[in-house]
């Protein structure tokens, strides 16, 4: 037995944070396993490293692994996407068709996967290519494609 920690105990101390991390998940034990692998590493570089310098070390680098995280959650904060459930028409926006009956009185349909839907754009012939470029309830809104 000695009394200074290897490399390995840091390793073994990194797999067993992660393992913490999978059961509780808080997305906190990780920054503290990055720690003690980067400790690990730097024991292995210097192997005379006192027991008392390698607990200051995985300490600093404990704290600052969190800081770094927390620093990098404030400056990109996340972004939800807006949930499309229950708005089907909104999925189609941006997607190009070809119509196969002309649009008449600024009123038409087309063909979408397994569904017809009712659209409104110009009046146009049919074999037009269109784009969805809104939704109004339950109709799309489209104009020519290159408009």
């Amino acid at each position: 037995m000695t009394d200074s920690l290897v490399f390995w105990h840091w390793f073994i101390a990194a797999g067993v944070l992660l393992i913490i991390e999978m059961l509780m998940p808080a997305f906190f034990f990780l920054w503290i396993a990055i720690a003690a692998v980067v400790t690990g590493l730097i024991v292995l570089l210097v192997p005379g490293m006192g027991m008392e310098l390698q607990f200051i070390v995985f300490g600093i680098l404990s704290v600052l692994s969190i800081i770094a995280w927390w620093k990098f959650r404030i400056l990109r904060p996340r972004q939800p996407k807006p949930s499309l459930l229950n708005r089907r028409g909104h999925q189609y926006i941006d997607r190009t068709f070809t119509l196969e009956a002309p649009i008449e009185n600024g009123i038409g349909k087309i063909r979408v996967d397994d569904s017809t839907w009712k659209i409104n754009g110009p009046d146009l012939p049919a074999g037009q290519q269109i784009k969805v470029v809104g939704v109004d309830g339950v109709v799309l809104i489209i104009e020519p494609l290159g408009a």
